[in-house]
């Protein structure tokens, strides 16, 4: 029987197409530590971000046949060394993307209006200050007509194109593996939507005219003093992707200096212990690692796992 521990949990219904193909899957949290222990009675680990499967790990599990992500990167999976030992490394790429796309969102919508400020404020300052915060509010930002760059217009980032197309915003994406990509903004009850083809541009010009920024790549040090001091002044930047794909210290000094309004984090570098002067910004807006963390992405990320590995071993019944 192919067994498989699910470390970091996976949807009820991934569980149950898995068990209903015959394999035993195990939900029972087993801590990094002893994960050496206990993981080489397994043929195949499931994990999210908080378990690590690195070299040491993947060298004490001579059945571990599948090392899969629930999720797109898979930077805490030593994968290239896994593949050398013949162990498949698998993800889910597509199945979160809308989740991730509409806390992206979130962010901007929280920074454009304030409103991240105002639910740490209104609690404790009351009907006392309930003016002058209204009057400390007033210059919010309206998204229609504002121009928004994407780091990396894979899936996640034609999903974010899709929701700033609805909103009446200016796209400049940017990566260096599409030249251009066609959006289609889908229309309930209708057979067709508006469909919308958009070229790839420099990072230089999206640094330049953007009033948003948000990133949606695997990993990589890409947005650091250089970048910031290319883009608009008062602008906004977002990062839903991976912890240190934006030099923290150089954004805390942009965010103090003024020369950005305000930044959106759901993920950072030392997770899950972040830095104080992060958490405790006035011109930032945070979220725990939330990205996928929908129930309908959670379904999406259970099946396509479910999927891939019953594709892998066939069904064991």
């Amino acid at each position: 029987m192919i067994k498989i521990l699910a470390n970091d949990g996976i949807g009820a219904d991934g569980q149950l197409l898995m068990e209903e193909a015959g394999y035993e899957v195990n939900t029972t949290k087993i801590p990094q530590e002893e994960l050496i222990e206990k993981l080489p009675a397994y043929d195949v680990i499931i994990v999210r971000s908080a378990t690590k499967v690195r070299k040491d790990l993947i060298d004490a599990c001579p059945n571990l046949k599948i090392i899969a992500r629930g999720g797109v990167g898979i930077d805490n999976i030593d994968h290239e060394y896994a593949r050398s030992k013949g162990i498949a490394v698998i993800n889910t790429p597509a199945a979160s993307s809308q989740s991730v796309a509409e806390l992206t969102f979130a962010h901007i919508f929280s920074l454009s209006r304030f409103i991240y400020d105002a639910n740490r404020k209104m609690p404790s300052k009351g009907a006392s200050e309930f003016k002058a915060l209204k009057k400390g509010y007033a210059k919010g930002v309206q998204l229609r007509g504002r121009t928004i760059g994407i780091i990396g217009f894979g899936r996640i980032g034609q999903e974010v194109a899709k929701i700033a197309l609805g909103l009446g915003m200016n796209i400049l994406p940017v990566d260096p593996y599409v030249e251009k990509a066609t959006v289609t903004l889908d229309v309930p009850g209708q057979d067709t939507g508006l469909s919308i083809q958009y070229r790839t541009v420099s990072m230089e010009e999206m640094l330049k005219k953007s009033d948003f920024i948000t990133v949606h790549v695997p990993g990589g040090n890409l947005i650091s003093k250089e970048e910031i001091s290319k883009m608009k002044d008062g602008s906004y930047l977002i990062n839903t992707s991976r912890g240190g794909v934006i030099n923290e210290d150089d954004l805390l000094e942009a965010l103090n200096s003024g020369k950005l309004a305000g930044a959106g984090l759901d993920v950072f570098v030392n997770e899950p212990t972040p830095r104080e002067d992060l958490l405790h910004h006035d011109r930032i807006s945070l979220s725990p690692h939330i990205g996928a963390s929908t129930s309908q992405a959670q379904t999406n990320i259970g099946l396509e796992l479910a999927d891939k590995i019953i594709a892998y071993f066939g069904d064991d019944k």
